[in-house]
């Protein structure tokens, strides 16, 4: 039996290790760089710009991470939508879709609650006056 005749991982178990991927990623990679960005006594003044750089393709990757989780649930809807009824399937076999959804949307909240602490750390003006200058 050669590797390609084995059939692909039921959607749910693709989410529950997608999400599981993800959310390694974000605080294990991600995480301590954003905590060390954000303490301005734990970085020099002249590794800011490269920590800033790092965070950026850090935060690229993740994205990458994100869209393949995301794929995951839809996936795991669309299999959903077309199982015949739910009625047909043993209520063990709807469990592990619950756990894969919830567990999807709590990586979900992860990745929004660093978002915005990436997005305020890249978006920053490097120029100062221009911030001063588009002040009201």
């Amino acid at each position: 039996m050669t590797h390609d005749s084995y059939p692909s991982p039921p959607s749910d178990v693709c989410l529950l290790l997608r999400a599981h991927a993800e959310q390694r990623w974000l605080s294990l990679e991600v995480s301590p760089v954003l905590r060390q960005l954000q303490d301005p006594d734990c970085l020099p003044e002249e590794q800011l710009g490269a920590a800033l750089a790092y965070l950026e393709v850090l935060w690229i990757e993740a994205s990458h991470r994100a869209a393949e989780t995301d794929a995951a649930h839809a996936q795991l809807e669309a299999s959903e939508r077309a199982a015949t009824t739910a009625a047909s399937r043993g209520d063990g076999v709807r469990t592990l879709p619950s756990k894969a959804r919830r567990y999807h949307a709590s990586v979900l909240a992860l990745r929004n609650t660093l978002a915005r602490h990436v997005a305020a750390l890249i978006a920053v003006p490097s120029d100062t006056s221009a911030r001063e200058h588009s002040s009201p």
